[in-house]
């Protein structure tokens, strides 16, 4: 098989192409929005929202409305129950956010486990990407076209959000506000890609892309674009090896995602475990040379 008809085959497929188009817009997505959730600690409170979506869906398939409607409603009702628990007792908010996620998580398996379907609900759970349907496809360009744009013209009010809330604040921006826009956009974002990992799966897209980008420079801006290029990437490696390889999608798109962070980590010119010890090494013969 020569290569262009190693990248040119898979594409004969209509499934495989909507699976390639989800794949890289919930990528591009999660990866933009994972830059701001790593600089302000929000991993776990991404890992609570895609987790709690799970009910939200499995009751919008019993009314049969869209999938959409359920996850967004029950992402919203996360983060609101997380801040009233953190805010009205003793509990701190990871506690809050562990018993949050898990408890609707949960609530959303038993929610599976009883409700009668023609259709097997587990692949909210793991994902099933290579049965997107056209519908699918377009409620997902939708809702990520709808994320990114607020992300990339709010991008300055939430970056300064995320580095100095005090100053945010001193400069007539609304701190609590810029914050709920974020979860919500969150909420957005783990619905976009629910449909191409699944819930278990989607916390991966929501912060290896920003983590690895954030070893990479020190500049936010550089890092904004360096996500979603190296998560894109990953999206169109993992789903070719999937094909190929005869192997699940999603799991091997975020594998080749973890893959890439490994890499990242050991061998960053100036993070990199590996990376700086090399550095060193270097800057230490050029000192005897002299």
């Amino acid at each position: 098989m020569n290569p262009l008809d190693f990248f040119l085959e898979p594409l004969s497929y209509d499934f495989m192409v909507r699976a390639l188009a989800t794949s890289v817009t919930a990528a591009i997505v999660c990866a933009v929005l994972s830059c701001w959730l790593v600089l302000i600690g929000w991993s776990l409170m991404g890992d609570a929202v895609s987790h709690a979506v799970l009910p939200g869906v499995v009751l919008a398939y019993v009314v049969g409305a869209p999938f959409a409607l359920g996850a967004v409603i029950f992402g919203f009702l996360a983060v609101a129950l997380i801040g009233i628990v953190r805010n009205t007792s003793r509990i701190k908010e990871d506690a809050a956010i562990g018993i949050v996620f898990t408890t609707l998580f949960a609530l959303g398996i038993v929610l599976i486990s009883v409700t009668p379907s023609q259709t097997d609900l587990n692949h909210i759970i793991f994902g099933n990407l290579l049965g997107v349907s056209w519908a699918d496809l377009a409620q997902v360009l939708i809702l990520g076209a709808i994320t990114l744009t607020i992300l990339l013209v709010k991008r300055r009010d939430f970056t300064l959000y995320a580095f100095d809330a005090t100053h945010a604040h001193a400069i007539g921006l609304n701190p609590k506000v810029l914050g709920a826009a974020l979860l919500g956009l969150l909420a957005l974002t783990a619905v976009v890609a629910l449909q191409a990992v699944g819930v278990v799966l989607v916390v991966a897209l929501l912060i290896i892309p920003g983590a690895t980008a954030y070893l990479l420079t020190d500049r936010f801006s550089h890092m904004l674009v360096i996500a979603p290029a190296m998560s894109a990437l990953a999206a169109i490696t993992g789903l070719y090896l999937s094909y190929y390889l005869d192997t699940a999608s999603g799991g091997m798109i975020v594998l080749v995602e973890g893959c890439m962070f490994a890499l990242v980590y050991l061998f960053s010119p100036t993070q990199g475990v590996i990376g700086k010890r090399l550095g060193a090494m270097k800057r230490q013969r050029m000192l005897a040379a002299q």
